[in-house]
């Protein structure tokens, strides 16, 4: 839950790395939450609840994706190659799948960092 929070504490920071706990975590309790709100909507038989959220999420989601890819040492832009029928999605998966590389361009090896209590 606290990646979570520190992602959306970060809404719209394009700078620095994400590791893969880091990223994997947000899109967990992102999914957690969209699950949570679909279900409110059925059961008030709306739809709105779920899309302010997925709206919402939309700037914090792509903020963390180009952190991770920035961990990778790719450019955040490379988000866009999911635009790319079938194969751009699959691409960008093995992407953010990937380890951390050495200090980059973008900021020390996070994984090199001690991790604040």
């Amino acid at each position: 839950m606290n990646y979570f929070l520190d992602a959306l504490k970060r809404y719209a920071d394009f700078t620095g790395r994400a590791r893969r706990k880091e990223y994997w975590m947000f899109i967990l309790f992102y999914l957690i939450f969209y699950i949570a709100a679909m279900v409110v909507d059925i059961v008030l038989g709306t739809f709105f609840i779920a899309l302010i959220f997925a709206l919402a999420m939309i700037i914090p989601s792509i903020a963390i994706a180009a952190r991770r890819l920035h961990d990778t040492g790719r450019s955040g832009w490379w988000q866009l190659i999911a635009l790319v029928p079938f194969i751009g999605g699959i691409i960008l998966l093995v992407f953010l799948v990937l380890d951390s590389t050495e200090d980059n361009q973008y900021g020390p090896n996070p994984k090199a960092m001690p991790v604040a209590a």
